[in-house]
């Protein structure tokens, strides 16, 4: 059975649509998230790291090597507590 060479030029533009998508795709969350890899399979403890990492940084992916927190880090806390009277 002979190979039908016209069928060749769509299947190599389909082929390289899907591979400029997807590679364009993968750099942008890529470039979103300071060029470290993208998170999956995020429970209940990496949400509260990666928040704690925004409050800390101001980026869910930012990280801090220092040990003293920035101004206003004691305050901003994700708990809601009432106002003393």
């Amino acid at each position: 059975m002979p190979l039908p060479w016209e069928a060749l030029i769509p299947f190599g533009l389909v082929t390289v649509m899907f591979g400029a998508t997807g590679t364009l795709l993968k750099t942008s969350k890529q470039s979103q998230n300071q060029g470290k890899p993208v998170r999956y399979h995020i429970d209940t403890w990496d949400e509260t790291m990666m928040e704690r990492d925004r409050r800390l940084t101001g980026h869910i992916r930012g990280q801090r090597s220092d040990p003293v927190p920035p101004e206003g880090f004691e305050t901003s806390s994700i708990w809601a507590t009432e106002v003393a009277k």
